[in-house]
């Protein structure tokens, strides 16, 4: 009983963010109050001593994977947040594009630029730097809106094949499902799929685009800081991968040390200083993120995930890991895979393969199925995940071509051993 009142309360919230537009809340009030009313829920409801100790430990591991996600945002907007007012990145585009160029051309830029640099950085990382790029071009709202399906999309396709551009994907490897390797054959399948959507969001798109060559002034300390995220960038991906130390951590530090080396070149005036950056981080979006982290994290305590593992009882592996891809946009990936992972279940290498990619790739067919989304909602104005909706076919598509290559790839040319 208690339990599908707490899954009616997780529908609620989700119909909440559906028609924000209609009910004029934002999203974040709703996901935040359904999210902690579950919990005290949970705490009420407990018959014993011991069930009161396992939600409370279940509750403060929740907390523990929002902070380490919430601290990695606060640093990475914060880069983000300095390099965008100073004008660095407009500057950039600047340089690397044209004065004029269609339409076309700078959609496909846009996905090259969004799918290599997700494989670079992590997702929440490169969705900044990209949306950030996107709306720094002045772009009506209807092309802007397309442009942000594609950056979702295109970031969620290039992690996918590292296990440092996703977290599922490493879970997967770590598990020892698949090798590194086999996962670099996902590349050429989620890059083509991001190559169909663009072809798909570009069908009707006419005319030239001018790009603004508004030259802002900089000074040093502004290409230093650019030099330090780029270094963090790195050093992330390096010390994750030979000493397991968490993304978090290590922005953190390089945060850190963009405020040491502004305070040491004397340029952190009390008229602009560098902390203040801080501020400019759209909060709103770090509340949903916690609203909807501490849902899942309900969800996951009731068990309510793992009926999704029947789905392997009724369909066979190949249509089971569509759909639970396709889940993935609704419920947060991680869970999931992880609800999969300790359930055991007997798949070969192919099919941990085509798993891999859906479970990274299928949170694009929502707004908010994906880290990459639900930063890009709250860097466009306007975007809801009502308008959003509009492209799911489109996305389902490009998302149904690249899982049919990963099938080709992983079961007829990809070596066995």
């Amino acid at each position: 009983m208690i339990d599908t009142l707490l899954i009616i309360l997780a529908a609620l919230a989700l119909l909440g963010v559906m028609f924000e537009e209609v009910l004029h809340v934002n999203k974040a009030k709703i996901t935040l109050f359904f999210g902690t009313l579950a919990w005290m829920i949970l705490f009420v409801t407990a018959e014993s001593t011991s069930a009161t100790n396992a939600v409370n430990d279940d509750l403060l591991h929740n907390i523990t994977e929002i902070s380490t996600l919430w601290l990695f945002l606060v640093a990475a907007m914060t880069f983000v947040a300095y390099l965008n007012r100073k004008g660095l990145i407009a500057n950039m585009l600047n340089v690397v594009m044209p004065s004029n160029i269609s339409l076309k051309k700078l959609m496909l830029i846009t996905a090259l630029f969004s799918f290599c640099f997700s494989s670079l950085a992590d997702n929440i990382t490169a969705t900044l730097v990209s949306i950030a790029m996107v709306l720094s071009l002045g772009l009506p709202f209807n092309q802007t809106m397309r442009f942000a399906v594609l950056v979702v999309f295109a970031v969620n396709s290039g992690g996918v094949s590292l296990i440092t551009g996703d977290v599922t994907t490493l879970m997967i490897f770590m598990q020892k499902k698949v090798t590194i390797t086999q996962l670099f054959w996902l590349l050429i399948p989620s890059f083509i799929a991001v190559l169909v959507l663009t072809g798909l969001l570009s069908l009707g798109m006419k005319g030239q685009v001018k790009i603004r060559k508004t030259i802002h002034e900089t000074d040093r300390l502004d290409y230093v800081i650019a030099g330090i995220f780029l270094c963090t960038i790195i050093a992330t991906l390096i010390l994750n991968v030979l000493y397991s130390i968490p993304p978090m951590l290590t922005f953190l530090a390089g945060m850190a040390i963009m405020f040491l080396v502004a305070n040491h070149l004397g340029e952190d005036d009390d008229q602009d200083p560098i902390m203040d950056y801080i501020r400019y981080i759209e909060f709103d979006t770090l509340l949903f993120f916690l609203g909807v982290l501490l849902l899942v994290g309900m969800l996951e305590h009731i068990e309510a995930l793992h009926s999704l593992l029947y789905l392997y009882q009724v369909f066979p592996p190949l249509i089971a890991n569509y759909i639970m891809g396709a889940t993935s946009a609704l419920i947060d990936n991680v869970p999931l895979t992880a609800a999969l992972l300790k359930a055991n279940i007997g798949m070969s290498v192919s099919e941990w393969m085509l798993l891999t990619y859906a479970v990274g790739v299928g949170g694009s067919l929502l707004i908010i199925g994906s880290a990459a989304g639900i930063v890009t909602m709250s860097k466009v104005k306007g975007l809801s995940f009502a308008r959003y909706g509009k492209y799911f076919l489109l996305l389902l598509i490009a998302y149904s071509v690249g899982y049919a290559l990963v099938y080709g790839v992983a079961t007829y040319i990809m070596p066995t051993t």
